[in-house]
């Protein structure tokens, strides 16, 4: 027992070490448990700690080559130099291989090998995995670049014979189109595409046994999850676009990862009880920022930012951006106001001290000259003016340490720069948020030494926020080629640039270097953009660059040139498309990719739709979104096609989908809106054109659609100050009269009710029904019902007053003849009689004209406008018991009679002269004042 324990406690340790080589660490590991001779697990123990070992130091070609691996592939079999033979290789030898040695007990007569046996071969197979990607990152993302062979087996002296070099073209295409299956073209020209399928095929085949459980060890070798999902986002971070497929995988992987490690008691207990306090938390803060960087990169903003807290918190650091007065640049003579982050370490000795503030550059630091300062006389981090006064004013539990004196630990930057992508990730990308993340960045470049990871990403994020800005633009440019010079500087090494490398976003670089392109655009050197774009096989920044020279021409030729070269690349054959408008181009490049080009997919959909052929463009965009279903511009246009091939259904299922990628889509939101109008979902559809409209709040036809849903629930308070947001946005141009109608009568409804009456009649009538409220045991539930009555008087109250201010807007700018009647019917309302005679006046007059007397139709509109105004003469003479009103009316009504003699067959002319002789009778019964 004693044996095993000790050998499961070696395999742990070289396990750590491996995981220990990508991740901060400020102490070595202790010892390993020494194995004795007669242990069956000595001899691959002694492999892996070899392999280990050149990993740790940086030698990944050499771990490919080591001992370990010949074992590892001694039965391993080549295909012949045929076609589609990498493929084979890769989906049949390959795997077929680590199935042997992972499950190979010797002969028929030895004895079964040992649990502790078959996870240290778990972990042999693992290590020449990681051993593979890592050499693919050190390639492509970190740096230095050098030249491997073609194949990682290549690295074997005896393989190199039985490979050769014959197939390296080939099989270097398969594995480009391999990486392109996942939905995406890749981003731009990165090398040794090998190394990366090498290990996840490594990877995911260990993985597979280890879960169908056909190789049993101790533990399983938990890390593999992790590497698994460092290995898919490196994958993901190659494409130009966000795959939905590898996303699906990362979730079930960092899941599992979270599920192993995710608490500190959960990496004590299996990584053993030797293991220090500060390693378990390392692993788990590091954990918890790759979680969230692959979350933040999916744009699952919310979820990245609850592992962001978590390893703050784990790492026991606790931030916030503060103000104080600095200077910002070189010759001001006044401080003014600064950003800056105040910073400090949760625990230790002290139950109360002040936080440090991480950006106060220190005196030694203010007098060291940064490069590339004398291009600008912004300052690269402010000064600030000395100021203690806080030093005794903050938290408990909280111990800080002068920044002149120590450093922050490594994992503490990484979650400033976590935090840092964050903004500029969820924040909308305007001046105000490159301010925001200035703090943060400053705070990284105060520390007098970060892990070259760290200080890489931290002064790309630096380049892109000086960039935006006219004064400090030059000085970005130079850092920025200084940046993608040192990429291939020997200082530091290889196993220095490893470390912390999955902990931040840092891009791959191929990425960067187009970000170098794309600043060179923005000053105005095309030349010089145009060869950076070339190397890195951008085709269409290049034939954007060409088109700004006017010179198309040179940008066809220069692709077809490449094609003969490269005549398997669908994207050469895409830009070709693009540039000619020619869908045979794009159906080429479907054609060499095996149909896995979403790229071309996509192009074919957008060109049917211009053809106004949408049942195919629909179809074609059902195939790339299959393929892709990260791309949320791709979702809206499906259902654009969707819907003008009046299919409802699916258009709305594809608006669903593109703002569920892209909530901050106000057309797809308002199409939603639309379709659920469409299908008389008034609900629903208020729900979406609020999400719409707060995106797109200058859109008068949402606010008009909005404003009737919003009527349709019977919302109307919503409804009038969506009229009054359109009256606004058009200059009380658009007014929907129909709609002010519909809400002028639910306000008379509710008025005609007896739940609408003055406070003082509720009142009153309270006071008179209070005996009956003792005696007959009812109080609670009549009281009840008056304040429901009261609250829907209130309501109706405002309603009235939001109608009145949206009328009066509209007449005083001269209203047509229905809002004049409705202005009337509103001074009706509230009583005014006077008021509402006159605006029933300015509707009589609107119809008045020279076509009255030629045209039926409005006649009748005015015969009823007439009628209507002389009742109210009448309820006016009435109250006040005046002919004045009488007189007015009868004069109007004979008029009207007279013009209007050739109507005299309407019911309308009958009408006029019965409310006349009402009128003449009214004013014989009225007696004469002072008679």
């Amino acid at each position: 027992m004693a044996e095993q324990r000790q050998e499961i406690e070696a395999l742990r340790h070289l396990e750590l070490r491996l995981l220990r080589c990508s991740l901060p660490s400020d102490h070595p590991l202790q010892p390993p448990p020494l194995l004795s001779h007669s242990s069956t697990c000595s001899h691959i123990y002694s492999l892996l700690n070899d392999v280990v070992t050149l990993i740790e130091s940086g030698n990944y070609l050499q771990a490919l080559s080591s001992l370990a691996s010949q074992s590892l592939f001694a039965n391993l079999k080549f295909v012949s130099s045929e076609s589609e033979s990498a493929s084979r290789f890769y989906s049949d030898s390959l795997p077929e291989c680590v199935d042997l040695f992972l499950n190979d007990s010797g002969s028929e007569n030895s004895e079964p090998e040992s649990v502790e046996l078959k996870g240290y071969k778990a972990l042999l197979v693992m290590t020449i995995g990681v051993s593979a990607l890592l050499a693919f990152i050190q390639c492509n993302i970190t740096g230095p670049v050098e030249k491997l062979p073609w194949m990682p087996l290549m690295a074997l002296p005896t393989r190199e014979d039985e490979i050769g070099d014959g197939d390296s073209m080939e099989w270097e295409a398969w594995a480009h189109k391999e990486l392109m299956s996942a939905g995406s073209d890749l981003r731009g020209n990165f090398f040794n595409l090998q190394y990366i399928i090498f290990a996840k095929t490594l990877l995911m085949r260990t993985k597979d046994l280890l879960f169908e459980g056909s190789v049993t060890s101790i533990g399983g070798v938990r890390s593999i999850s992790w590497w698994v999902a460092r290995l898919l986002f490196s994958q993901q971070r190659l494409l130009d676009e966000r795959s939905s497929f590898l996303f699906d995988l990362l979730q079930v992987f960092m899941r599992e990862s979270l599920c192993n490690f995710g608490t500190l008691e959960k990496a004590k207990d299996y990584w053993g009880p030797k293991m220090l306090d500060e390693d378990a938390l390392n692993i788990l803060s590091m954990l918890n920022l790759e979680m969230g960087i692959m979350e933040l990169y999916y744009g699952r903003v919310d979820a990245s930012r609850l592992h962001f807290e978590s390893a703050a918190e784990t790492s026991k650091l606790h931030f916030s951006v503060s103000g104080a007065l600095g200077f910002r640049t070189l010759h001001q003579v006044e401080p003014k106001a600064q950003l800056r982050l105040v910073a400090g370490t949760y625990g230790g000795d002290s139950s109360t001290s002040s936080m440090h503030k991480l950006n106060n550059v220190d005196d030694y630091l203010l007098q060291q000259p940064h490069e590339n300062s004398e291009e600008s006389d912004v300052l690269m981090m402010p000064r600030f003016v000395a100021d203690e006064r806080n030093s005794d004013s903050n938290e408990k539990e909280v111990q800080t340490r002068a920044i002149a004196a120590s450093q922050l630990k490594a994992v503490h930057q990484a979650v400033i720069l976590a935090h840092c992508l964050s903004i500029e990730r969820s924040a909308r990308g305007d001046e105000l948020q490159k301010w925001e993340m200035a703090p943060y960045i400053e705070a990284i470049d105060s520390q007098r030494s970060s892990p070259y990871a760290l200080r890489y990403f931290c002064n790309l994020l630096r380049i892109r926020w000086e960039s935006t800005r006219s004064r400090t633009k030059q000085r970005a440019l130079l850092m920025m080629e200084k940046l993608v010079q040192g990429i291939d500087d020997p200082s530091p090494g290889v196993s220095q640039r490893i470390c912390c490398c999955f902990g931040v976003n840092i891009p791959t670089i191929p990425s960067s270097r187009k970000e170098f392109g794309d600043l060179l655009v923005s000053c105005g050197l095309i030349g010089e953009a145009v060869k950076v774009y070339e190397d890195l096989e951008l085709w269409d920044n290049l034939i954007y660059c060409f088109q700004l020279l006017d010179k198309k021409v040179a940008a066809i030729e220069l692709i077809k040139k490449r094609l003969s070269e490269k005549p398997f690349d669908p994207r050469l054959w895409c830009s070709l498309g693009d540039v000619t408008n020619d869908d045979a181009f794009y159906e080429k490049a479907l054609e060499v990719s095996g149909s896995k080009s979403a790229r071309a997919l996509r192009s074919l959909a957008r060109s049917a739709y211009n053809r106004n052929d949408y049942e195919k463009s629909k179809v074609l965009w059902e195939s790339a979104m299959a393929l892709n279903s990260l791309y949320p511009d791709g979702w809206f246009a499906l259902g654009a096609a969707c819907l003008k091939s009046r299919d409802v259904d699916k258009a709305l299922d594809a608006f669903t989908r593109s703002v569920q990628l892209d909530p901050e889509n106000g057309e797809a939101w308002n199409n939603i809106a639309c379709l659920h109008m469409i299908k008389k979902k008034s609900k629903e559809s208020f729900i979406a054109f609020k999400e719409a409209l707060k995106l797109k709040r200058d859109s008068w036809q949402m606010w008009e659609n909005y404003s009737s849903v919003a009527a349709d629930i019977g919302n109307f308070s919503q409804a009038l100050e969506a009229v009054q947001k359109v009256l606004d946005v058009t200059k009380k141009k658009r007014i929907d009269t129909e709609l002010l109608e519909r809400i002028m009568l639910e306000i008379e409804r509710r008025a005609s009710t007896s739940c609408f009456q003055s406070p003082m009649a509720i009142s009153n009538s309270n006071y008179a029904d209070l005996d009956n409220v003792h005696t007959n045991g009812n109080y609670v539930n009549e009281s009840t019902s008056v304040e429901a009555d009261s609250m829907r008087t209130r309501e109706t109250e405002h309603l009235i007053q939001l109608l009145g201010k949206i009328l009066r807007q509209i007449v005083q700018s001269g209203g047509s003849a229905d809002v004049w009647r409705l202005y009337a019917r509103w001074h009706k309302l509230r009583g005014d009689l006077a008021m509402c005679s006159e605006a029933l006046l300015k509707q009589v007059r609107s119809y008045q004209g020279s076509d009255l007397w030629k045209d039926r139709d409005r006649f009748v509109k005015f015969a009823d406008a007439s009628l209507e105004l002389c009742k109210v003469y009448q309820e006016l003479a009435l109250r006040n018991s005046s002919r004045r009103e009488l007189f007015a009316a009868e004069m109007h009504l004979k008029n009207t009679i007279k013009q209007a003699e050739s109507f005299s067959d309407t019911e309308e002319f009958g009408s006029l002269v019965g409310c006349l002789e009402q009128v003449q009778e009214a004013l014989r019964a009225m007696p004469v004042r002072g008679a």
